[in-house]
């Protein structure tokens, strides 16, 4: 056989390979439904339950009364691992003023523990699950990643969003400005 014959034959056998290939790529796709739309994010925080560390179920308007931040971490996560001990500092610092922080942890519940008692977490820690990362995305977690947190005045309007660790110079403000907010809303009216 000639070599140009044998080329011939294998380039026709090429494209025949490929032709199949992306003909089966275009069934397969055809057969799958189709990728129901991106939710909105929400604007206002939904009402959630998941149980604690000492297994009680603790549900979200629990805290509608507060300033609550909301942050979702995980025990094997490195920048979750730095910004705790700011929210343990922060929770204690502003627990006067309303301010109450809860955490979910995307986690099993010994790495948990473990985590809460080595880094002195005070504020409720909550166990998570997939439902509590479907929560986390429709507050705004795009990605699924962790640290995630979300900054809501009472009542559950949702005031800040956060991906990723969170630093002092930018959580502080927005708790600064819940405060002054939540003070404003209950100061009685001045006398005329």
């Amino acid at each position: 056989m000639k070599p140009t014959r044998i080329l011939v034959i294998a380039l026709v056998g090429l494209l025949v390979g490929a032709l199949t290939g992306i003909g089966i790529k275009m069934l397969r796709q055809a057969e799958r439904p189709a990728e129901p739309a991106e939710a909105p994010v929400l604007e206002q925080m939904p009402e959630f339950a998941y149980p604690d560390l000492e297994g009680h179920l603790r549900h979200g308007n629990e805290w509608k009364t507060n300033i609550l931040v909301l942050n979702f971490w995980a025990a094997w996560c490195p920048p979750c691992r730095e910004e705790t001990p700011l929210f343990v500092d922060l929770q204690e610092q502003y627990a006067r003023d309303n301010v109450r922080f809860v955490g979910i942890a995307i986690d099993d519940r010994e790495p948990v523990a473990d985590f809460v008692d080595t880094y002195g977490v005070e504020y409720p820690v909550l166990l998570g699950d997939l439902e509590a990362i479907a929560l986390s995305r429709r507050l705004g977690n795009r990605f699924d990643g962790l640290p995630f947190t979300v900054v809501v005045e009472p009542g559950g309007r949702i005031l800040a969003r956060f991906a990723g660790g969170v630093s002092r110079e930018q959580i502080e403000p927005v708790l600064q400005q819940a405060i002054e907010n939540n003070r404003r809303s209950y100061a009685s009216p001045e006398r005329i």
